[in-house]
């Protein structure tokens, strides 16, 4: 029993001093990632329960207590699994944001053509009759807030 205690609080050990406060793997970046890093553990140790894994609540130090203890591994080999595992995750999101770089500027030219084509033919009869621009929008106005209510009155 002493020995468990002892290989234990070791394993512990090796997993504090192997997550310096500059690694990417720290406690608070992985409860922030938790609930999207829940499927790829799951599926990384099909034998634990759904639930034991929540139970963890994201901090990595019990994550890594709870899947060396069901798998036999140590805890620095479930930690460098776990590491592969986030690192996997990081890169194909990186490839995702990369392939929507091109989408978002095209978008962005779009746009900026638009505000340049549209705003002037919009604004053009507004300066040359500013009465009836007034006119117009408060009778639009009036008739959304009249569809709006429905049959509201009482």
């Amino acid at each position: 029993m002493e020995s468990e205690n002892s290989a234990s609080n070791e394993s512990q050990a090796s997993v504090e001093t192997s997550l310096p406060e500059n690694q990417n793997l720290s406690n608070q970046w992985f409860n922030e990632q938790f609930d999207d890093l829940l499927p790829k553990i799951q599926e990384e140790w099909p034998e634990l329960a759904k639930q034991t894994i929540e139970a963890t609540r994201g901090s990595l130090d019990e994550l890594v207590k709870v899947i060396s203890s069901h798998s036999g591994k140590t805890s620095f080999g479930v930690l460098e699994q776990l590491e592969e595992l986030i690192t996997s995750a990081s890169d194909r999101t990186k490839t995702l944001a990369e392939s929507f770089e091109p989408l978002e500027k095209q978008l962005e030219d779009l746009l900026d053509e638009l505000n340049s084509t549209l705003r002037p033919r919009i604004e053009k009869p507004i300066r040359k009759r500013p009465l009836v621009a007034i006119g117009i929008a408060a009778s639009l106005g009036v008739l959304l807030g009249i569809l709006m209510s429905g049959g509201r009155r009482s």
